[in-house]
């Protein structure tokens, strides 16, 4: 069986916005922790920040620390945080904040001496603006970053999956796998075909499906590159 990636870093994008990325995403670190590794958490931008005594506060950003067991400073793990909705590209412009991808990159790159994986959550998928035509998918290519996929079950899930695999496949991309996550409880017939239908079309492997409200820890747990 695949295994993800457990040294390095490691790049969780998605097949769109609402998937549950920082859901697997959180999982993927407390599973790591439990095989023993030193992980580090990053997101580097968030939007759709909510103020909380003036300050604006990046929630999974917050999440991604707190299954990290990190005491470090959130604006260390999110130093972008935007309240707009937006593609952080798109909300940075309209808050008159810059973003720095190079920075971003050099700051990563230096942490990661210091735990054996770090932890990168985008934000919708790669092909989503992080600052002006720098897209994640460029964000994970300066990183060299191992990709892990989070595919939303649901309708039009397919057609995302693959577009987004092909996409890293022409930027360069390692993909280590995909991880179908369930965010709504009910099933129908396009998810429960969902997972069968991907393995049969792309050679990308499908490494685990996170059912609705199963805790991804134990799922991914076994699934650590030795």
């Amino acid at each position: 069986m695949s295994g993800l990636p457990s040294r390095g870093i490691v790049f969780v994008t998605g097949t769109d916005t609402g998937v549950g990325k920082t859901w697997i995403g959180c999982g993927l670190v407390r599973a790591l922790r439990a095989a023993g590794r030193a992980v580090v958490v990053r997101k580097p931008a968030e939007s759709g920040c909510e103020a909380r005594r003036g300050v604006l506060f990046p929630a999974d950003a917050a999440a991604l620390r707190s299954a990290a067991g990190s005491e470090e400073p959130l604006e260390h793990v999110c130093p972008v945080r935007l309240e707009e909705p937006l593609a952080p590209a798109v909300a940075a412009a309209r808050a008159g904040v810059r973003i720095d991808p190079a920075r971003i990159v050099q700051e990563i790159v230096e942490r990661s001496a210091d735990a054996d994986v770090v932890v990168v959550e985008g934000a919708g998928g790669l092909l989503v603006p992080l600052w002006e035509r720098y897209l994640y998918a460029d964000l994970a290519r300066d990183l060299g970053a191992a990709v892990v996929i989070v595919v939303g079950a649901r309708l039009g899930a397919i057609n995302q999956a693959l577009l987004t695999v092909e996409v890293a496949a022409t930027r360069g991309l390692v993909v280590s796998g995909l991880v179908i996550n369930h965010p709504q409880p009910a099933e129908d017939v396009a998810t429960r075909t969902l997972e069968t239908t991907l393995r049969e079309l792309t050679t990308v492997p499908v490494l685990a499906a996170v059912r609705h409200g199963e805790d991804p820890t134990s799922v991914l747990r076994d699934l650590i590159a030795c």
